[in-house]
This record gives C-alpha cells, structure tokens and sequence, in this order.
C-alpha cells in the first residue's frame, strides 16, 4: 500500500523460522579485552535472536557466500557457531574484534563505545554483506535480505493539513525504534508517545501541495509493517550534556504491539521478550554494559561478559534497560 513492491525476493520468507530449531542451556560468555563490554552484550543479544540464530547456525551464507574479504554475515555465522557449540565457559570474541573498524570506521579498539550504536553499525553490516552480490537493487528488494527481514519494518508518517484535510503519507524502513522516555514511565507510555501527532505550525509549518501554502497541520508516526523482531532503544543519554536518565522505565514480557500500527484495529500482535541489553553508570562516556538473554531452553540468564548465569523473568524485568528485543 502506497509502496512498490519488490522486483526480486532475496530470501524466500517461508525460509524464516521464529522457534529455536534446537534446545539447549545458555552457550558460552564473551571475554572482555578492555573496554569491550558494550560489544560483548550487543553480540549475546543477536546470538539469541531466535530466527538469526537458526538461519546461522544452519550455516547455509557461508556455503552460498563468494565475497571477498570483509562479510559480517560470514563473521556472525562462525561466532554464533562457537558460542553455542563451546564446551568451555567463555571465549574471546576474536572473529568480531578482528574486523571491529570495518562494522564503524568510527570505532577505536580499547575505547567504550555506545552499545545502540554498536548494535546498529552490526546489523548494517550484516545487511550490506546480504546485499554484496546483487548490485542495482530497488529500495523494495533491498527490504527483502533475511536481515531486513527479520529485523526490518515500515513507519508511516502521516501529514494532515488543517486547513482543507487533505492527507500526506510517507514511509520509511526502519531496523529499531528509538523511543523517547523523558515523559514515559512505561514502554506502553512511549509507544503512546511515539504515535501522538505532533502539531506543525509557526516556523515548522507545513508545505500543502493542495493549499499551495504554509499551513499548519498534525503529523503522526505509526508502524506500517510489524518486524519480526522489534528492537526497542529507550534513550536514555543526552547527546549534548553526555547525562543520563537513570529513571525506571517499566517493560512488559508479552507486549501488543496492534494500537500503534496504522491499522490499529485488527488481530492483536503479540511480541515475546528474549533480550535486555542494561547499562550500569551514571553517563554515556562510562559504565558497563551487560544483557539477559533467553536461551533456546526457555531459561533466562544474565550474561556479563564472561560470566553467565541463571535469573528469574522477575529480576529480568526489574532492569534498566537500554535496548529491548522482543520477538513476534
């Protein structure tokens, strides 16, 4: 709807599986090297991302993959691979460290960095790496990699000019979504406010292609096309002062994500949470970072660079949690 739809498929989404292909207890902790905790907790949070995990461990990129040299897909498959095949307790995540300036240039070896950020240039990564060997794609075949996939969806903006109604729409793929959490006390809160319209007038007026004026008008953001995984960042550090917001921010582990969606009325859609990614400290220059994830057993553990241990869903939830996965 009001989108062109793919001229080739990448990866057949039948292929797609959400549940754990094999149960297991938690696999090994990560090593941390100096400074690496941030990368360590983004890594345990993808390695429990049930549908990349299954596709992974199947190891089905890298028998199909011709790329020559850097292909974070090939990265990931192989460090999914050990973790959760090790026999030992932790292991250093050489395969990842050794490539680390090529997920961002802007990433210095021994530096904290930020987890969200991280995160982001990773699953970037893994997306170029899918797309490597078609060249001219559309913007709606590009959607179609396993990565988008599973990870992407579609915001609709909507633009209502007050003065003759007239509507507006555009849409953008997004991987995450960054929720504001000044004036939210809850996830459900800050869904709210992501998909209250704002109201344009004075200097950020609206150009109306019907009125042919600056009018003022409502704007309003909802998800247009639910991803498989929603991946959550509460944000919680101020660019300009480098402070936090330390504030509890309640989350849900069954979460509806249906009252935020375009099509707000309709069939519920239900998203189980399998990771938290938590960071300890007082600003975004400092700290730790560490996560709980859900194994394919069932079981949560909190994973702490190389320390993994067993915790209740209750002790998962009490967290201050910076990014939330939650899986369809």
């Amino acid at each position: 709807e009001g989108m062109a739809p793919p001229q080739r498929i990448l990866f057949p989404p039948e292929k797609i599986c959400m549940v754990w292909q094999q149960r297991q207890s938690a696999g090994a902790g990560l090593l941390n090297v100096g400074n690496t905790c941030f990368l360590n907790a983004v890594l345990q949070c993808l390695t429990y991302t049930p549908p990349l995990a299954n596709y992974l461990l199947s190891r089905e990129h890298s028998q199909a993959c011709h790329q020559q040299g850097f292909c974070m897909m090939c990265i990931m498959e192989a460090h999914v691979n050990k973790v959760l095949h090790s026999s030992v307790g932790a292991i250093l995540p050489l395969a990842v460290l050794r490539v680390f300036r090529f997920i961002g240039e802007h990433f210095r070896p021994g530096r904290e960095e930020d987890a969200h950020d991280f995160l982001c240039c990773t699953v970037n990564a893994m997306q170029r790496a899918c797309l490597s060997a078609s060249s001219n794609l559309d913007i709606s075949s590009q959607s179609t990699t396993i990565i988008h996939q599973i990870f992407g969806g579609i915001l609709r903006s909507r633009v209502t000019c007050f003065s003759c109604k007239a509507i507006s729409d555009s849409y953008e793929a997004f991987l995450d979504v960054p929720l504001d959490i000044k004036a939210a006390s809850s996830l459900t809160a800050a869904l709210e406010g992501f998909v209250t319209p704002e109201h344009l007038d004075g200097e950020n007026c609206f150009k109306c292609s019907k009125c042919k004026k600056n009018v003022a008008a409502s704007k309003r953001f909802t998800v247009h096309c639910a991803p498989k995984v929603l991946t959550v960042c509460l944000k919680r550090f101020d660019c300009f002062t480098g402070g936090k917001i330390s504030k509890v921010v309640e989350y849900p582990e069954y979460l509806d994500l249906r009252p935020y969606m375009s099509q707000a009325d309709g069939e519920p859609l239900h998203y189980s949470l399998y990771a938290v990614l938590v960071h300890s400290g007082v600003s975004c220059h400092g700290g730790h970072y560490f996560c709980y994830t859900k194994a394919s057993n069932g079981l949560w553990y909190q994973m702490d660079d190389e320390s993994v241990e067993l915790r209740c869903i209750d002790t998962v939830l009490r967290q201050q949690a910076y990014l939330l996965f939650y899986a369809r």
